[in-house]
């Protein structure tokens, strides 16, 4: 309950929860369920008030300690199937004592209603009416769908050689920018650092990774120093004005900011955060930033741009921007499967291969 109205006042939970948890003494079961009750009340929190306020009258009179248990008492009785005596009984002895006959009608009522029969597919999922509008418009509505339940599954921890836990389709794209032996390479929006130390773990080249923010920088240095990387140079830089002279990089990885719609399943709350203007506004930023990328890149050598979403604002769109605005850059060949062709560049759907949702596209510099 702290770690949702923590969240609910604008904490970030995958940030506030492992403070949390560092702060008890719960064995590493009772963890495990605390981080899966605030994720999945937090990822399905529209599904949950849709089951509570059904048997609620005034919603008025839910102040935000009880619609935090309420909500974890709905999750646990729709989503978890936990046994509705134990569900019950746990979430009113945690809510305030005030509410807590309320909260004990409400969620016998829940549980009595199972199983639900939702009223649409954007409630039954848990997603803002816009994006689900959005993803059936941009990608299909029977791929959006299926993208949209995959990212309510949480995602298992994939673990690289020397021990960083990074999505597979994240390892893929640094792998794909190709980073050779004594290649200087350049990851402009590198925190929390991932990709930059693949590239410097898998190859000796020379990786400058920089973000624009401090804290994040903090991040990239953190992960460097953990995994003893000494062939990466950490920095804060604004992306747009980056402090490098013309043609200095062999390749350049452009991991740019984004809607994040490819990603929901790792940040539960991202999808209550984002707002459909924000897609144009971040469109409008990958292409500042791969206009100054492009004046990095060698002659002859490789800028690769990446977006954690699958909107077409933000891939397709860019690649065809790009061609017309950058016409010396030629397009490599896209990664292969389970990678799908999209413009010059390819697209990961969450659910082709259980990972995170991707665009990529990697360009040669042409010789002038």
């Amino acid at each position: 309950m702290q770690a949702l109205l923590r969240i609910e006042e604008g904490a970030y939970a995958n940030l506030v929860v492992p403070q949390l948890l560092d702060d008890s003494d719960l064995s590493a079961r009772d963890r495990a369920f605390v981080t899966e009750l605030v994720y999945g009340a937090t990822r399905m929190r529209r599904g949950c008030d849709w089951l509570v306020d059904r048997f609620v009258d005034d919603k008025r009179t839910l102040d935000a300690d009880v619609r935090a248990a309420l909500r974890l008492g709905a999750y646990q009785l729709a989503f978890l199937q936990t046994p509705p005596h134990a569900a019950v009984s746990a979430t009113v002895s945690a809510a305030p004592v005030r509410a807590r006959g309320l909260v004990n009608a409400v969620l016998r009522k829940v549980a009595g209603a199972l199983p639900v029969r939702w009223p649409d597919p954007a409630t039954k999922l848990s997603y803002p009416d816009w994006v689900v509008r959005r993803l059936a418009a941009d990608i299909g509505i029977d791929a959006a769908g299926a993208a949209l339940e995959q990212m309510n599954i949480a995602p298992t921890v994939t673990e690289r050689e020397d021990g960083y836990v990074q999505d597979e389709a994240s390892q893929w794209v640094a792998a794909y920018v190709g980073a050779q032996p004594g290649a200087r390479v350049a990851d402009l929006c590198a925190a929390p650092g991932g990709k930059a130390t693949a590239m410097a773990s898998d190859k000796p080249a020379l990786v400058v990774a920089s973000d624009v923010l401090d804290h994040r920088v903090g991040l990239v240095q953190s992960n460097v120093r953990r995994l003893r990387l000494g062939n990466v140079a950490v920095l804060q830089a604004d992306g747009r004005r980056p402090p490098y002279p013309p043609a200095t990089f062999d390749r350049v990885l452009l991991d740019a900011p984004c809607s994040g719609l490819g990603v929901l399943r790792r940040r539960p709350d991202a999808r209550w955060r984002i707002e459909p203007g924000d897609i144009e506004r971040l469109a409008a930023l990958q292409r500042d930033l791969l206009d100054a990328a492009v004046d990095l890149v060698k002659p002859g050598g490789v800028l690769v741009y990446s977006v954690c979403t699958l909107t077409l604002a933000e891939s397709a769109d860019i690649d065809a921007w790009l061609a017309a605005a950058h016409p010396n850059l030629v397009a490599l060949p896209p990664p292969p499967a389970p990678w799908e062709p999209l413009g010059r560049g390819a697209r990961l759907l969450p659910q082709t291969a259980g990972t995170d949702g991707m665009y990529v596209l990697g360009l040669r510099r042409a010789d002038r």
